[in-house]
């Protein structure tokens, strides 16, 4: 068979907001289409009307513009192999399914949920299937005149799926290998209701994925169960030769890798586990996001790669661009991965050091605006640059450096007690007066004559220091001492010491 164009779809419901986990199913789509110049399809999958939540569409799509995805085609990204959009396509559907009903291969069933419901009460474990399905209301046991009269009566019913008992079903996984199910466990599936025209997941997927010639299907764990169905499917329309290949990524653990990862962990443990927030419009409850929680796009996107996968060395910090020459289905592990939100801080901190104090600055102004601070640029940028390694997000700075904007009103009481010494106002002050009487306030010209006055005097070089930054920043923290007045200049400098004088001595 000639080599075929990669081409690959994330197709979520648009039920709610987008799991984190969804996220990553797209994103190894995104590198694995990248790293084969094929085409990376967004589809929407609509078919159960019941669960549309309004607004999910639009947000799955802000999403993936904000974690910079981008699709080559698909719903509002336009294409060729249209509607992109299920429920736009039951038409198509319908023609499907009487194909495999003119084959032989599904059948119209009419039993009502009371008639299931009573059936599985006498059947232990029941299960519609060759076992069973003759013994059940369907058009294999009723004559056709009836149930062409109850179809032209508007009786509602389903199109079951005919699957032959006793067959190994051979599916072939990239990350997992050959996977084999025998036949008879499986249930003949609902392919289609008549209350609503639209197909089910099922018959849905497989007939999108062929016509909009889907090369590889790259989707979660929890769809492995349902692969030797689609093999079957793509068997009875006869499209086996040119069936996708599949790969089932491993599931998202819970951090402590007891269990799938909910939205529950993220609210319990205090970590997003959607990429924006969410304000469900049903409920009212809003839901906490990566974007408002303060994360970069890019630290994101390199975290979420390595969950699952690995590049094959102990390389950590990886591009977009990097990751689309690195990635490699054949290195996603098996067994789920547990969800390290520590870790992801940790990327966030790490993408923060690497981008440049210009454009963290531009980040943190806003922010500032909020405290009321208009500050120059110029001084923005000195001070992130001093204490931008401090912190793993940016709205963290104001808390880690408003001393820098804000001269602090009151004292910490334990640094006091502790760094204030009975001869500390003295000091003060005559270090107030030395600082007041240079002509160069710069960083080295300070240094070296504040050092020279400790050293003529005999004085405590740490008493001084510590007493110094207590007067400057109200407690005792903060980078080097001369980075903090050189930024505040002389007159803040000065100012903020006889005031702390004043108020401790």
């Amino acid at each position: 068979m000639a080599e075929r164009k990669v081409r690959v779809r994330f197709a979520p419901s648009p039920t709610g907001a987008l799991h984190i986990g969804g996220v990553r199913t797209a994103l190894y789509n995104y590198l694995f289409a990248r790293q084969h110049g094929g085409d990376l399809i967004f589809r929407i999958e609509d078919t159960d009307s019941n669960r549309f939540v309004p607004g999910a569409e639009e947000y799955i799509i802000e999403s993936f513009k904000w974690l910079g995805i981008k699709f080559d085609e698909g719903v509002s990204f336009g294409g060729n192999y249209g509607p992109y959009r299920q429920s736009e396509r039951r038409d198509i559907y319908k023609k499907y399914v009487n194909v495999l009903l003119d084959n032989g291969k599904a059948y119209i069933a009419f039993d009502t949920p009371e008639e299931l419901e009573a059936k599985r009460k006498e059947v232990p474990n029941f299960q519609y299937d060759a076992s069973t399905r003759n013994s059940m209301r369907n058009s294999l046991t009723m004559p056709k005149e009836e149930v062409d009269k109850l179809i032209a009566e508007g009786t509602q019913y389903v199109v079951r799926f005919k699957i032959e008992p006793n067959e190994d079903v051979h599916v072939h996984d990239i990350i997992r290998g050959e996977v084999v199910i025998n036949s008879s466990i499986l249930d003949d599936k609902v392919l289609y209701k008549s209350a609503d025209e639209l197909p089910t997941y099922h018959l849905a997927n497989i007939v999108d994925d062929h016509l909009m010639e889907v090369s590889h299907v790259i989707r979660g764990e929890e769809w492995l169960p349902s692969a030797p169905l689609h093999v079957l499917l793509y068997r009875a329309f006869g499209w086996e030769d040119t069936m996708p290949e599949f790969a089932h990524l491993p599931l998202l653990l819970k951090p402590d890798g007891n269990g799938k990862l909910s939205k529950r962990d993220g609210d319990r443990l205090g970590f997003p586990v959607f990429p924006l927030e969410w304000h469900d419009p049903k409920t009212g409850e809003v839901s906490s996001g990566y974007r408002e929680s303060g994360y970069l796009p890019e630290a994101v996107i390199n975290f979420l790669a390595l969950l699952g996968w690995n590049p094959g060395n102990d390389q950590e910090i990886m591009s977009l661009d990097e990751l689309v020459k690195l990635f490699d289905l054949h290195r996603c592990s098996k067994a789920g991965a547990k969800f390290d939100y520590e870790k992801g801080k940790w990327f966030n901190h790490e993408y923060i050091l690497m981008k440049s104090d210009e454009e963290i600055a531009g980040l943190f102004m806003p922010i500032l605006k909020e405290h009321g601070i208009e500050a120059p640029m110029e001084t923005v940028v000195t001070v992130v640059g001093l204490m931008k390694g401090r912190v793993s997000f940016i709205k963290e700075l104001w808390d880690t450096c408003k001393f820098f904007f804000v001269a602090p009103t009151e004292y910490d009481e334990k640094t006091v007690k502790k760094r204030w010494k009975e001869d500390s106002a003295v000091r003060m002050t005559e270090l107030a007066d030395l600082l007041e009487s240079l002509d160069d306030f710069s960083l080295a010209h300070q240094e070296e004559v504040v050092m020279k006055w400790i050293e003529d005097h005999g004085y405590h070089m740490g008493n001084i220091m510590n007493a110094f930054r207590l007067t400057l920043v109200g407690e005792g923290k903060g980078p080097h001492m001369f980075d903090i007045s050189a930024v505040l200049g002389k007159e803040e400098t000065v100012r903020r010491m006889r005031r702390a004088v004043e108020v401790l001595k």
